[in-house]
């Protein structure tokens, strides 16, 4: 009896330990925002995009990548956060969503931070100056509030449409 006792509290540990989940936490405004750290290709810093005629303000153009085409998405605009300023402290994290690779544009970028399910609350129904369908959840960290971003939601959008647009132009070929 004691065995199973045992057993069943290893499998509670390791089930505790595969539910963390690692995330990169960055800023927007006064806000902390993060995102799953898998989709993370790279951080570097605002250069020139080439902009795109009629595009939404937010999507401030591409920029080429050792050869490959990325769109540019402040975060600032479309989430109506923080000053859109461009200079040598302005942040785009790189990050690859199916095999797309886009750039979001953050103030800062602060941390890498591993949160278990336990840590992760569902996003409230109203109430976050943010459009909750974009929301994974909220976690509490050093008593700051950290507002966790499906970002492959956000870049698949109609809105933003960066992902389903090019997956259907593959498809009909």
């Amino acid at each position: 009896m004691n065995a199973d006792k045992d057993l069943l509290e290893a499998k509670e540990d390791s089930a505790s330990r595969t539910d963390v989940q690692e995330y990169l936490t960055f800023s927007l405004g006064e806000e902390q925002y993060a995102l799953d750290i898998m989709s993370v290709k790279e951080i570097r810093g605002y250069e020139a995009v080439t902009r795109i005629a009629n595009a939404p303000s937010f999507i401030k153009g591409v920029i080429n990548l050792r050869g490959e085409i990325v769109p540019i998405v402040d975060l600032r605009i479309k989430f109506g956060v923080g000053e859109a300023r461009y200079d040598e402290f302005t942040i785009v994290i790189v990050i690859q969503i199916h095999d797309r690779l886009v750039g979001i544009v953050v103030d800062a970028v602060s941390d890498v931070v591993s949160l278990s399910e336990q840590e992760r609350r569902p996003p409230p129904e109203f109430g976050v100056a943010f459009d909750s369908r974009f929301l994974v959840g909220l976690a509490k960290l050093q008593n700051k509030m950290i507002i966790l971003v499906d970002i492959e939601a956000l870049v698949s959008s109609n809105e933003l449409s960066l992902v389903d647009s090019e997956k259907e132009v593959s498809d009909e070929n």
